[in-house]
C-alpha cells in the first residue's frame, strides 16, 4: 500500500496543519518529511508538484497544497 506524503519546513503554519492532517490520516499510512531537516528530499517533493509547503502527496500522486508557509524554491 502506499502511503501519502506530507511535505513541510518546521514553520508555525505548517506544524499546524501537520497535527490536523495526522488526526484525519492513521499514521501507518502517512510519511511526515521535514524538508528544512531533509534537504535531499527537496527535488523529490518538486518533481511530484509540490510547489509550496506544507503540502500533501496523495497515494495516487496528486498534491493538495495545504494553506502556505513556504515556497519550495525557498528550501533549495
Amino acid at each position: 500500500m502506499k502511503k501519502a506524503i506530507f511535505f513541510h519546513a518546521g514553520c508555525p503554519v505548517c506544524l499546524s496543519a501537520e497535527q490536523e492532517i495526522l488526526t484525519l490520516i492513521p499514521g501507518d499510512q502517512i510519511e511526515v518529511v521535514h524538508l528544512g531537516e531533509e534537504k535531499g528530499k527537496v527535488a523529490d517533493a518538486e518533481k511530484a508538484g509540490v510547489k509550496s509547503v506544507p503540502a500533501l502527496l496523495t497515494p495516487n500522486g496528486h498534491v493538495l497544497h495545504i494553506n502556505f508557509g513556504a515556497s519550495i524554491e525557498d528550501l533549495k
